[in-house]
């Protein structure tokens, strides 16, 4: 692991996984998702790696070895801190490897900051993933109809139950795996949860002024509840195709809970996106 500073001061821990020799075909950088830690990211990691990829993923700010007080608390203004912290993270990576193609890949509330960053720095990177993403204005619309229990909100549909995440997946070994690691299972402190309501409406439901060349790929589970189906994946996502977007694939996985990359299908997400980010047209940008 290596670490940067924050333009806050906040210390950020990152984890890398490289490929041997010098060549290396190009640069993976994953934003993880709320209440877990880059480390559950190993497997995709190391398939990357195997195809040459050198790549990273930071604990965010309130999560993991960058945790500095509550779990989950990202500090005055930490959502926007964040997303900055992930573009500092990317030049730095730039600075590492130069002239390498870089791919951004987020997951669930990793997946919301890059929806924000694309607004700002698109072009920063060369291609982005968007994994059990959803339309971050009308989640908040169920989250405030359920009066904020969020975690219940996304469990309910998989009655009866047996704990409280089978949302994430239909692995059991995955599941108890989250729930007994310390550094799982919280939410992000209530101010910023709130900061990024605010601006799931006022900026990320209009995705404009994003280069329309850029590759994008959509990948969400066909029974994940932040997408009630996928109704609201596919309006993100059209979202997208409105703003001119012109390559974009989208992926839904039937019967697939929210940790798609942690499901009992997970080797079919993984050579279908392995694929994508090897393609003709992903690899020329």
């Amino acid at each position: 692991m290596f670490s940067y500073l924050s333009s806050d001061g906040t210390t950020i821990h990152v984890r890398s996984w490289l490929p041997t020799g010098d060549d290396v075909t190009g640069v993976v950088q994953i934003a993880h998702g709320m209440g877990e830690h880059s480390a559950r990211y190993s497997h995709l990691a190391e398939r990357l790696v195997a195809l040459g990829y050198a790549v990273y993923a930071a604990d965010h700010r309130g999560h993991g070895h960058s945790m500095v007080g509550a779990p989950g608390d990202l500090g005055d203004n930490g959502w926007n801190l964040l997303v900055e912290d992930m573009t500092a993270l990317t030049t730095i990576l730039r600075e590492i490897h130069p002239e390498r193609r870089v791919l951004l890949f987020g997951h669930s509330l990793g997946s919301f900051a890059v929806q924000q960053y694309l607004l700002d720095h698109d072009a920063l990177v060369d291609a982005a993933v968007l994994c059990g993403t959803t339309a971050v204005d009308e989640l908040f619309v169920e989250i405030a109809a359920a009066e904020g229990d969020l975690l219940g909100l996304f469990n309910r549909r998989f009655q009866p139950t047996r704990t409280p995440a089978d949302w994430l997946s239909r692995d059991e070994a995955q599941v108890d795996a989250y729930l007994a690691h310390p550094w799982c299972g919280f939410e992000i402190d209530a101010v910023n949860m709130a900061l990024l309501a605010k601006l799931g409406n006022e900026r990320l439901a209009r995705p404009r002024g994003i280069r329309t060349d850029l590759p994008l790929y959509v990948m969400v589970g066909g029974s994940d509840p932040l997408n009630d189906g996928a109704r609201l994946s596919d309006l993100q996502v059209q979202r997208y195709r409105d703003a001119g977007l012109t390559d974009i694939t989208y992926r839904v996985y039937l019967n697939a809970r929210h940790e798609i990359l942690n499901e009992i299908n997970r080797d079919e997400v993984e050579n279908e996106l392995l694929a994508w980010i090897s393609r003709d047209s992903v690899q020329a940008v």
